[in-house]
């Protein structure tokens, strides 16, 4: 039982500050701040106030926007640098760029979240297509996101989708799913076939594969993913691309026990509704 509500609460918002500038690179009002969080203006500022001290965020001017520093950036870096994950993810991302022309990139699976954490891209010119690193997966219309949901069944991935949601349609591309039953025949495709295929479900003009990274009998470590412009990644790209990328995607979870982050003993044992499936993750 917590002994100080009143200190989890700070805490509370403090990271739910950090997690709304995050999506503001530009920077954001203390009012905007304070009412998107529904917190009072007094209260943010007192935050905002600590976190500039800390140096996790800074201000623009004298009563200027607040946005984040790089020291979030430069914690994160130095964990995947000492977590072993990228040390160990990058000649495979590398060779499978060069094999596939294309951007190629590794999330990681981190409680019920999908994290892009490395890349290695494979386009020497034309156009690039290079996402923010760090961001987490919107299941529902990523190709990162069907190859994760199809480890699990149909109602484990139903509320998975639920948990994080559908998103706006609008925000991504002209043929993401709007809909739950709409999803579901992707997911039993990529199922099926071993490794997602998207048509422009992510962005508009983007294609992509990905194939879980998963060793036989356990829950997915990750996702990888081949992605590229889709008059260059087409239907019959990706589906030649497949079985590389499933190779790949196999060699990635065999060595992948090289890894703390990847060890189960360092990570705590789910129970209740996970009950029979050997978590790797948890938050």
């Amino acid at each position: 039982m917590n002994k100080n509500p009143s200190m989890k609460g700070v805490q509370t918002r403090t990271l739910n500050i950090l997690e709304l500038l995050a999506k503001h690179a530009d920077g954001m009002a203390l009012a905007a701040i304070a009412d998107q969080l529904k917190i009072p203006r007094s209260a943010a500022h007192r935050l905002l106030s600590d976190l500039v001290a800390s140096g996790y965020v800074r201000q623009m001017r004298e009563h200027g926007d607040y946005l984040l520093t790089t020291k979030l950036v430069s914690m994160g870096l130095t964990f995947l640098s000492n977590s072993g994950i990228v040390d160990i993810a990058q000649p495979l991302l590398d060779r499978l760029a060069e094999v596939s022309g294309e951007l190629v990139r590794l999330s990681v699976v981190d409680g019920d979240r999908l994290t892009w954490v490395a890349r290695a891209q494979g386009a020497r010119q034309g156009l690039r297509y290079d996402p923010d690193m760090g961001t987490d997966a919107r299941f529902s219309c990523s190709s990162t996101g069907w190859a994760w949901l199809s480890t699990f069944s149909d109602k484990e991935a139903q509320q998975k989708v639920e948990q994080q949601g559908l998103g706006k349609v609008a925000d991504y591309g002209p043929n993401a799913p709007a809909t739950l039953a709409a999803l579901l025949p992707c997911i039993q495709a990529t199922r099926e076939r071993g490794f997602s295929m998207t048509e422009e479900t992510y962005a508009q003009g983007l294609n992509a594969l990905s194939a879980p990274v998963r060793l036989m009998g356990q829950p997915a470590l990750g996702v990888l993913t081949i992605a590229g412009p889709s008059f260059r990644l087409t239907p019959k790209r990706m589906q030649a691309l497949g079985a590389e990328l499933m190779a790949c995607a196999a060699q990635l979870a065999a060595t992948s026990g090289a890894s703390p982050f990847f060890n189960p003993a360092h990570h705590p044992q789910a129970s209740g509704g996970n009950a029979g499936r050997k978590l790797i993750y948890a938050e």
